[in-house]
C-alpha cells in the first residue's frame, strides 16, 4: 500500500511533463531563488543553499520510511542543490556580476 505522500508524488508527476530527477532540479532552484529574493541571501553566500537542502532532506526522509533506497535518495538530494551549488561557487568566483 502505498503512502498518502507516494500517491501525492505520483500525481504530481503523472501532471507535469517532467521526469522524475528534472522535478528535483525546479524544485533545488526554487528554493535558491527563494533564499535570494525572500530571504535576501546573496548569491555568493552558501547560507542560500539551506532552503533547498533542508527541502530535499525532508522529502528524502519520506521516501526513506517508505522503503526507497539510500543511494537513491542521495541522488535526489545532489540533483536537488548541485545547479545552486555550482551558480554560488561561480558568484565565489567572480565569474559573472552578482
Amino acid at each position: 500500500m502505498k503512502s498518502d505522500y507516494q500517491t501525492l508524488k505520483l500525481w504530481t508527476l503523472g501532471v507535469l511533463p517532467l521526469a522524475k530527477d528534472a522535478i528535483h532540479v525546479y524544485i533545488g532552484f526554487a528554493c535558491f531563488l527563494f533564499a535570494l529574493v525572500v530571504l535576501r541571501r546573496r548569491m555568493s553566500s552558501y547560507s542560500a543553499l539551506l532552503p533547498g537542502l533542508l527541502v530535499a532532506i525532508t522529502l528524502e526522509i519520506f521516501d526513506l520510511r517508505d522503503g526507497y533506497a539510500w543511494l537513491e535518495s542521495a541522488k535526489d538530494i545532489a540533483n536537488t542543490n548541485l545547479l545552486p551549488l555550482v551558480l554560488i561557487t561561480l558568484a565565489r568566483l567572480k565569474a559573472f556580476n552578482a
